[in-house]
């Protein structure tokens, strides 16, 4: 099957790091509690959900970053804010999500903001599982690895975004 060049570039960074890691063919998967179904050994709070939102910190100022949590938790709006000294934050559109990621669909979405120029705040709750395991480019495809060698590899800011 061919998978978006995302999923690929994240399979070759995880093989040329010698990251441990495993995948998942599945079903098409848009939800976090759909995907965690077709995911045998891991829990829903270990997947990592990843959320693209634009910050509005001025009027002529935004920014779009990724938000990444357990799957099992929504992300606090106001913690969002306050972390950003924002005005207003809103999810990204449909079609922002797909300029953003060179076309990869909501639902498949990696927490790898930085193959998209993205700035990545990673909720340390995620991270208290030894692994995590997303959708990785495709709704078809997904990608379990141990959180250090996310931390490694995304460099994301660890921030309490959850409720």
């Amino acid at each position: 099957m061919k998978y978006h060049q995302v999923t690929v570039d994240i399979k070759n960074e995880l093989i040329e790091t010698g990251s441990w890691f495993e995948t998942f063919e599945h079903e098409p998967v848009r939800t976090s509690e759909q995907a965690a179904k077709t995911r045998p050994g891991y829990s829903l709070q270990q997947g990592a959900k990843a959320i693209i939102v634009r910050v509005k910190k001025s009027a002529n100022e935004k920014d779009y970053v990724m938000l990444v949590l357990p799957a099992d938790l929504r992300f606090d709006n106001k913690k969002v804010k306050n972390y950003y000294h924002s005005k207003d934050i809103r999810f990204a559109t449909e079609q922002e999500v797909l300029d953003l990621t060179n076309g990869v669909q909501i639902g498949a979405v990696p927490p790898f903001g930085n193959l998209f120029d993205l700035e990545v705040l990673v909720d340390p709750k995620l991270l208290e599982n030894e692994k995590i395991v997303f959708n990785a480019g495709d709704r078809c495809f997904s990608i379990a690895m141990k959180s250090e060698d996310y931390i490694k590899l995304v460099n994301p800011k660890i921030v309490d975004i959850t409720s």
